[in-house]
């Protein structure tokens, strides 16, 4: 008996041996054929069994191992498959965590509607067969040769190191070094022992300059950032940039050739169009500083049927004599182009600038004003008279005396009957509701007793001739039966607030640069000019309070529009990789035709450094007592 059970035991302990055996042999891996990698992942850096038997980390591509130490080794099943072992049982799997923040955030980072998606996997894709394979750039993507449309990632230097350190043909310490261009590297591992050697680039060139570097600056420029405020994030992050001299050689080279390009492009298109009709246009300009300090003048060409920006003059103020001309200059100058396009102006809505109101007379294009512009400098007056001694009843009557503009304007179908019905409110400030003209003898509202009769002005008072002498002046009842009746320049002002992204007023551009900003800013606007009204998610029409400071605590309602594109910016940077930069010298000789003129400086006289220096250290030094 005690025979039989010593055999038992025996039998029992060669099996476990057998087993246990089989159990910690060597897993070889298939890629390189060396001993299997080490527990940790060190390129997630992330705790041992932090993700669950469902994740994978696709930046690796590894296989993770788990070991039980409470019963027997075993392994967990990979995504694509269970690795080749005999385990004695399974390892329970722990249920998957909740996703992390960052995945969560990647629902709304590509929202653009412009933006291509990215293409599914092939059915074939296996990825055991990408980790012992070197994959090339030009297989990652086929959306363009030069990979510019590829997704970019922020990769630690220390863990990108990693995939170098080790030979992987005799995992042993490899010889590795680098070299940086902007946002290129560079890497050269070589190993001593077994001579394997390997280049990696970490983007595509273009000769000799890498596409990161020119998209950069492409997308820099495109969407009218600073670079002076990108190279503080990148500096804050410790993101390698490019120089500034780089960007500065990639906007000459490339990018503003293809803004004129693309502009000229898109006008010449939208003026071919506009000249089978004729078309109502509305002008506007905009100086990059106020009063006749002015360097530059913008002036601005809509056509008020579609709301689209046709055409822009940048004038510099020495070429005019004067900040003061500069609106007359830009105004001739688009109508000229207009001209010569072929395209007829029915009208034109400005505000009441004298000089364009000689210009249009003379070239006998017919000529509204704007009402906001005429309502605007109204209130100013209104405002002050409002201030004086016995005048206080003015200031109960502002806010309807500038509401009587707009109805003037849009309730009458002639200009006669607009200054009838405008000159009517002199009577209807004093309780009297019959008038002596006849094409408006009487207000069409309802006739009721006021209860409040402090309120209406007294025959004879201060109040009553200084609101009057205002209403009344010759020049104002010229300008309201003037007044445009249907189109106003209020999207054109609208599109004078979207130039300030592109060129802040205290930032100082060249005129270059100062002009593809100008293109670039029209771009965006004619693109997002006919954006519909957002809506809730159970379809209700979205708006918001707006409380502007000429309202003085008033306050308005605006829609809520819905979340602009930017193809342009797409469209600008295909047109660098796919037409620029293969062949630049076409769109640079086109590009160099434009007139820049001299600088304000060049007309004065420009004294050596060293004698203006020795002027200056001579004007403020003290004698020592």
């Amino acid at each position: 008996m005690f025979r039989l059970i010593t055999c038992c035991l025996l039998s029992v302990l060669c099996v476990f041996q057998s087993t246990s055996q089989t159990l910690v042999t060597p897993i070889i891996h298939t890629s390189t054929q060396t001993d299997p990698p080490s527990l940790l992942c060190r390129a997630t850096q992330l705790s041992r069994g932090t993700l669950g038997p469902d994740f994978r980390s696709k930046g690796t591509q590894t296989e993770s191992f788990i070991t039980s130490t409470s019963i027997a080794t075993s392994t967990l099943d990979a995504p694509w498959g269970p690795v080749h072992s005999t385990p004695i049982k399974s390892v329970v799997p722990r249920a998957a965590k909740r996703p992390w923040v960052d995945e969560e955030e990647e629902e709304d980072e590509e929202s653009d509607h412009c933006t291509v998606p990215t293409e599914p996997q092939s059915s074939t894709y296996d990825p055991a067969q990408s980790i012992s394979s070197v994959i090339e750039p030009s297989q990652i993507t086929d959306t363009s040769s030069t990979g510019y449309k590829d997704f970019k990632y922020i990769v630690f230097e220390k863990n990108l190191m990693e995939l170098f350190e080790t030979c992987p043909v005799c995992s042993r310490l490899s010889d590795v070094k680098t070299y940086r261009r902007g946002t290129f590297v560079s890497i050269i591992q070589k190993c001593h022992h077994c001579q394997y050697s390997k280049k990696w680039k970490s983007q595509p060139l273009i000769g000799s300059s890498p596409v990161g570097n020119i998209q950069l600056s492409a997308a820099i420029y495109f969407t009218g950032s600073s670079y002076f405020q990108v190279k503080k994030v990148f500096q804050a992050m410790h993101l390698r940039n490019i120089s500034y001299t780089a960007f500065r050689r990639h906007a000459n080279s490339y990018l503003e050739p293809a803004v004129v390009y693309k502009w000229r492009q898109y006008q010449e298109t939208e003026l071919q169009f506009l000249s089978q009709r004729k078309v109502k246009i509305g002008g506007d300009m905009r100086a990059d500083s106020p009063g006749h300090s002015a360097k530059y003048g913008t002036y601005s060409v809509m056509n008020l049927e579609t709301n689209n920006i046709i055409d822009i003059q940048l004038i510099q103020s020495n070429e005019v004599g004067g900040s003061h001309n500069m609106e007359k200059e830009g105004l001739k100058r688009s109508l000229q182009h207009l001209e010569s396009k072929g395209v007829a102006v029915d009208y034109i809505v400005t505000d009441r600038h004298p000089q364009i109101q000689k210009i249009l007379r003379d070239r006998q294009i017919t000529h509204y004003y704007d009402v906001w512009h005429l309502e605007k400098g109204l209130s100013k007056k209104l405002g002050k008279v409002a201030k004086e001694k016995d005048c206080e009843v003015v200031k109960k009557w502002q806010q309807g005396i500038k509401n009587h503009v707009y109805w003037c304007t849009t309730s009458s179908s002639s200009g006669p009957e607009k200054v009838a019905k405008w000159t009517s409110v002199v009577n209807h400030v004093q309780d009297k509701h019959t008038h002596d003209n006849p094409l408006y003898p009487q207000c069409q509202h309802p006739i009721r007793q006021s209860r409040d009769r402090k309120k209406w002005f007294q025959p004879g008072s201060k109040a009553l001739y200084k609101l009057e002498k205002i209403l009344t002046n010759k020049r104002v009842l010229g300008d309201v039966e003037r007044l445009s009746s249907r189109y106003q320049t209020s999207t054109l002002e609208a599109f004078h607030s979207v130039i300030l992204r592109f060129t802040p007023k205290s930032v100082v551009f060249p005129f270059i640069g100062m002009l593809c900003r100008l293109y670039l800013a029209a771009m965006h606007f004619n693109e997002n000019a006919g954006r519909t009204q957002a809506r809730t998610t159970s379809g209700v029409l979205r708006y918001r309070l707006h409380f502007p400071k000429a309202k003085k605590g008033g306050h308005t309602v605006k829609s809520v529009k819905s979340p602009p594109t930017y193809c342009y910016v797409y469209n600008l940077i295909a047109a660098v990789f796919d037409d620029i930069v293969p062949n630049p010298q076409p769109y640079l000789e086109e590009f160099k035709k434009i007139p820049i003129p001299g600088d304000l400086s060049s007309e004065f006289y420009r004294p050596p450094l060293t004698e203006a220096v020795a002027a200056y250290r001579s004007r403020f030094s003290q004698e020592q007592p």
